[in-house]
């Protein structure tokens, strides 16, 4: 069990004062209107639990002695708990009035993957998925044979009992919901057997989802009213489906464009030629002119990713890289070496290039510089 001292952010030697003054700062930072995650709650009673026992000279003399018995977070306050410290604490007992059987059901998210070419063109998919739907044997009343819920005998049909609570700041009004009804002011005596009383079942159904061309992993599609169904055959929530996108075999997307490399041989970089590249719509010609230095691009117009919400598309670009022979017969060696002799090259020249062109230049850019 955690030191309640240091739940309250106090010295043991603390006046009552000082422990009021802590209690309220925390309290307001944790109270379930601010912040209604249930770890935060959890802390919140943690540190409410703290607060009843240090308040109240008595518990706090047996709590320094090693006394026992303060791991809960009833008593205090008039002995109302945990739900009466936070309505004496925060201003409680408004009427709020019975809650509605029938509430919004929550939203719904699943995932789907897509390969390159969907994403590009849009696809259609049929999606199987779990979730509440309306009870069809009560059609969401909750309630068998016909029947009604009955007016709460014990809140008289207002969804809340009041008391008068003591606390530090003084007798106050305070209120909670019936725990005899839960707050809806009316009871199910006779609930459906198919949903027990909640008005929806849990069932598989299967939903058409049309995915839009030019989607990219993250995106969304919403699809409204197909979540889940709330509460006493409340209105369902949004279904969510999120695109994830399969890695292609050799194209890269950047955005609204497709990179590709191609090979081609040192002979065909010099005298030019004519290669078949894959596309998204099939093979197409493309010239590689005489002279392509190896790392140079040849853009494709409009033949990279469609852009979403609209018709027209990117570049595919053509990464050229130039094979060099690694191994060559005693022939090929002699004709490179003729070749190089007709150039007036000699092995082992080496052209320093300027600042501004070249490998030097690619790197500068790269990096910002």
């Amino acid at each position: 069990m955690a030191d309640y001292y240091d739940l309250l952010g106090i010295d043991r030697g603390a006046s009552q004062d000082d422990i009021k003054k802590a209690y309220r700062k925390i309290a307001r930072e944790l109270h379930p209107d601010v912040n209604p995650d249930p770890e935060v709650q959890n802390k919140f009673k943690e540190v409410t639990a703290a607060y009843d026992v240090l308040s109240d000279p008595q518990k706090r003399q047996q709590y320094d002695m090693g006394g026992q018995g303060f791991g809960g977070f009833g008593g205090g306050f008039g002995g109302g708990g945990f739900s009466d410290i936070m309505d004496a604490f925060f201003g409680g007992g408004g009427n709020r009035g019975p809650r509605p059987r029938m509430r919004q059901g929550q939203d719904a998210l699943i995932r789907i993957e897509v390969d390159l070419h969907e994403a590009c063109f849009g696809t259609e998919r049929d999606i199987t998925l779990e979730s509440a739907v309306v009870c069809t044997k009560c059609e969401g009343q909750g309630t068998a044979n016909n029947s009604s819920p009955s007016t709460c005998p014990v809140c008289k049909g207002r969804g809340e009992t009041q008391f008068v609570q003591k606390s530090f700041l003084g007798q106050v009004m305070t209120s909670r919901p019936c725990n005899n009804c839960s707050g809806y002011g009316t009871v199910i005596t006779d609930p459906c057997r198919e949903c027990g009383g909640d008005g929806r079942v849990r069932a598989r159904q299967t939903i058409n989802v049309k995915v839009p061309a030019g989607v990219e992993t993250g995106n969304r599609i919403q699809m409204a009213g197909r979540g889940e169904v709330g509460a006493g055959g409340g209105p369902a929530g949004d279904l969510y489906v999120e695109i994830v996108e399969k890695e292609h075999e050799y194209l890269v997307r950047d955005g609204d464009n497709l990179h590709v490399a191609i090979e081609i041989s040192f002979a065909a970089a010099a005298l030019g030629t004519t290669v078949d590249v894959e596309t998204l719509d099939g093979p197409i010609s493309l010239d590689v002119k005489a002279g392509t230095q190896s790392g140079s691009t040849i853009a494709i117009r409009g033949k990279g990713m469609t852009r979403l919400r609209s018709s027209q598309r990117g570049d595919l670009i053509v990464h050229v890289d130039i094979s060099t022979p690694q191994k060559l017969s005693r022939k090929e060696e002699q004709l490179l070496k003729e070749f190089a002799e007709l150039r007036g090259e000699k092995v082992g020249d080496v052209s320093m290039k300027g600042n501004k062109e070249g490998l030097f230049a690619k790197l500068r850019d790269a990096f910002g510089r």
